[in-house]
């Protein structure tokens, strides 16, 4: 008591040179909360990016490693080459079932492509060769599919990548396209190709294979490919004219019903951590993957988006430092002249018998209480401006991300999808790319428990390094000398 009982005297003795240190404590506190909280916001906002692309791994065809040591000009290797290709086994949906009960698998999802011809619809090509640009022929020719269409079957909205990322945008759909669309032969068709064929929603079109079965598909939607690049100059269509989209499950009755038919399957895994690439790619060997593929992520893509936000971190972190450490020097100077001028002072206290440790005591306590005051003030001010400055710096991820949604809406067909959104709604979806980032509504959303414990460490840290010098003052002065000096 007598100790806190002489601070607070001292305080009030020595106003001006108290209201100086709190002023510059209440100024780093300030600048210690701002920056605080913009490097937690900078985490959560490198924590969405990271969260808002699914962990993916997909199956690719280990290229490189097949044509090691392949020379085109052998015979022999050629023979060998093409023996290893015809040799190469590939996997069906029982594998990828299979694969996808690993445990470093959280989901999975595929599609599920089919080539067919078809029965009552016609294929959007031209037929003519005066229609055609010069310098270009017509027909199907060595590089042309050999069917009429692809029928890509989609496991699920996860698996429709290309309205997504914006490649396909649906121009029409009827009311319950997204309650239908995953089960039974429903199709979206690309809007080329309804133009070409006088198709509109709710027609029934029939596709058949090369024994004459045949299938019948009701459209529930119309879409346009957005791509101008991928227009096929051969064709005068776009890449996807002759495409049509549906469900995995049609597409595993046709083949089921036509063993013949050559179906190809591209599986996406989401995995609980890029860690665990290696040991999930043994797994599949073990599963009897053949070892001619390997497994790819999406690792360098998701991480892409964060660089500027981790450098404004790396910046918050460097300007917090170099504000710790002139805090500090500016503080520790202070102390130095505050102790030089109370010498006197220091000298009849050890006289009367105050011990140097409760003398040293006394002068911590006197810069605990100024600090503390000046920390919580600085912590309001900080938390009341870190808001305006966390979300002045997320302003245009906020806006960019609200953007990204409203355009995956629209790609689905808006409204029709009953808010099963990419990150929303149900939850089946997942975005690719797409962090949800809300603007602060409170002062709690930055400046939190966490940043007033950071900010009380760095308060007592700067009131230690600047008692330093009290402490080592008052070691080193002899009463006696003090008050003869004084005398």
């Amino acid at each position: 008591m007598f100790i806190l009982k002489n601070a607070w005297i001292s305080i009030k003795r020595n106003k001006g040179r108290n209201i100086l240190i709190g002023i510059i404590i209440l100024i780093i506190a300030c600048a210690c909360t701002i920056t605080l909280a913009i490097k937690n916001t900078a985490v959560d906002l490198i924590n969405s990016y990271k969260s808002a692309y699914d962990k993916e791994v997909t199956i690719s065809f280990d290229r490189a490693s097949m044509m090691k040591d392949f020379d085109p000009s052998q015979a022999d290797d050629r023979e060998n080459a093409r023996e290893k290709f015809d040799n190469i086994a590939s996997y069906t949906i029982s594998d990828i079932e299979s694969f996808g009960g690993s445990n470093y698998i959280e989901n999975y999802y595929y599609t599920y492509s089919v080539g067919l011809n078809g029965n009552n619809i016609d294929k959007a090509e031209i037929t003519s060769n005066n229609d055609m640009p010069n310098g270009f022929g017509h027909g199907k020719g060595n590089n042309m599919p050999s069917t009429d269409f692809t029928l890509t079957g989609y496991s699920s909205l996860n698996a429709m990548s290309e309205f997504i990322n914006g490649t396909y945008t649906m121009e029409k759909i009827t009311d319950n396209a997204w309650d239908i669309a995953f089960d039974g032969n429903y199709v979206f068709i690309n809007e080329e190709l309804a133009d070409y064929n006088n198709l509109n929603l709710n027609d029934k079109i029939k596709l058949e294979d090369d024994d004459g079965n045949t299938y019948e598909f009701e459209i529930i939607g119309i879409f346009k490919e957005n791509e101008e690049e991928s227009t096929n100059v051969m064709s005068m269509f776009s890449n996807s004219a002759n495409t049509l989209v549906t469900n995995a499950s049609a597409i595993t009755t046709i083949t089921t019903q036509n063993e013949d038919l050559n179906a190809t399957i591209n599986p996406t895994f989401i995995i609980d951590s890029y860690d665990n690439v290696e040991k999930l790619q043994s797994e599949f060997y073990e599963k009897g993957l053949d070892e001619n593929f390997i497994l790819q992520t999406n690792e360098e893509l998701a991480l892409s988006g964060i660089s500027s936000i981790k450098n404004i971190n790396s910046f918050a972190t460097t300007f917090l430092v170099i504000t710790l450490i002139i805090g500090g020097i500016v503080l520790f100077i202070i102390n130095m002249i505050n102790i030089r001028e109370r010498k006197y002072e220091i000298g009849v206290l050890r006289t009367i018998g105050v011990s140097k440790f409760k003398l040293t005591l006394q002068f911590v306590s006197e810069l605990v209480i100024v600090a503390f005051v000046a920390l919580i003030l600085g912590a309001c001010i900080g938390a009341v401006s870190s808001k305006e400055v966390s979300n002045s710096l997320l302003e245009n991820e906020i806006n960019s991300s609200n953007e990204r949604t409203e355009e995956i809406d629209k790609n689905f067909g808006g409204a029709s999808m009953n808010g099963v959104m990419p990150n929303r709604g149900k939850g089946e979806m997942r975005g690719k790319g797409m962090p949800i980032i809300e603007a602060y509504d409170s002062i709690n959303a930055v400046v939190d428990i966490k940043v007033l414990l950071e900010l009380l460490g760095i308060g007592l840290t700067l009131v230690l390094i600047s008692s330093i010098a009290s402490m080592v003052s008052i070691e080193r002065f002899s009463p006696l000398t003090i008050l003869k000096e004084r005398s």
